[in-house]
This record gives structure tokens, C-alpha cells and sequence, in this order.
């Protein structure tokens, strides 16, 4: 987590902010958990160690997080942003069960070549990758088939 510590210093260097101990709180929160996120799930993390970071300095600081490239928004579920850390992880498919939420990640290898081909049939160069798809996980499946 010292490199990402650093990355989120100089970014926020750059952008004449202060590396605060509430920011700085949020950004080891978010690393030391590796489950996706959302800004309520967050606070409640942070809520257990730490009564002095409010909802509104995490509401604040997610979007820095995310433009200093350590975390991205990944899915969108039940109106609420999800996000995860993203610095150091390959990119990856998402399926998110329509009935529980649970959200299982995918490798994206295969995927990305055909992609890559459509973009180039296109002439579009790709900055970004963000696929996902909804559907029941096996478990809810089950249930529904009783």
C-alpha cells in the first residue's frame, strides 16, 4: 500500500490539495478491503475505527480517488456507484446477480481480443474497458428452481 500512498501524495500535490489524515484514512480503507464498494459501504468501514471521517469527506474524496487513477467506478447497481481499486489489477468482467447483488469477477483476456478487433474495424482506440452483466448467480438460481 506504500506505493499507492505515494501515487495518491503527488496526485493530490498536483492538484494543490492537502494529503489529509481523513483522505488518507479513506484511500487505506479502500486498499486493505477487496471487495467492491460503494460510498455507504465505505463509511460504515470507516465508521468502526474512526468517528471523526464524515460521509460528506468520503462523498468528496471518492471522485479524487478515482481521478488519481487507484480506483475506478465499475458497476452501477440499485442507483448507488460501485467502484474498486484498480491500480496493479488487470481489467476483468463483471456479472452481478440481479436478485442478491453478489458480484463476481471474471477474466477478460478472450473478451478483450474480439473487442480490441471491433474497436480496430472501427478505427477506435479503446482508453477504457468496463463490461458487466446482470442475470441470477448459481445459488439464486437454485433458489428459484425450488
Amino acid at each position: 500500500m506504500k506505493k499507492e500512498r505515494e501515487l495518491y501524495r503527488d496526485f493530490l500535490k498536483s492538484k494543490n490539495l492537502k494529503f489529509t489524515k481523513p483522505r488518507l484514512i479513506i484511500m487505506e480503507t479502500v486498499f486493505e478491503n477487496h471487495e467492491h464498494f460503494n460510498v455507504d459501504n465505505l463509511y460504515e468501514l470507516i465508521k468502526k475505527k474512526h468517528k471523526n471521517v464524515s460521509r460528506a469527506t468520503i462523498y468528496r474524496t471518492v471522485p479524487l480517488l478515482v481521478e488519481s487513477g487507484l480506483i475506478k467506478q465499475s458497476l452501477r447497481c440499485e442507483s448507488k456507484d460501485i467502484y474498486e481499486h484498480t491500480y496493479g489489477h488487470e481489467n476483468h468482467l463483471h456479472f452481478v446477480c440481479d436478485n442478491c447483488g453478489k458480484i463476481i469477477e471474471s477474466g477478460f483476456s478472450d473478451v478483450a481480443i474480439l473487442i480490441d478487433l471491433l474497436a480496430k474495424n472501427e478505427n477506435f482506440e479503446i482508453k477504457e474497458y468496463n463490461l458487466g452483466a446482470s442475470g441470477l448467480c448459481k445459488d439464486c438460481q437454485k433458489k428459484k428452481d425450488n
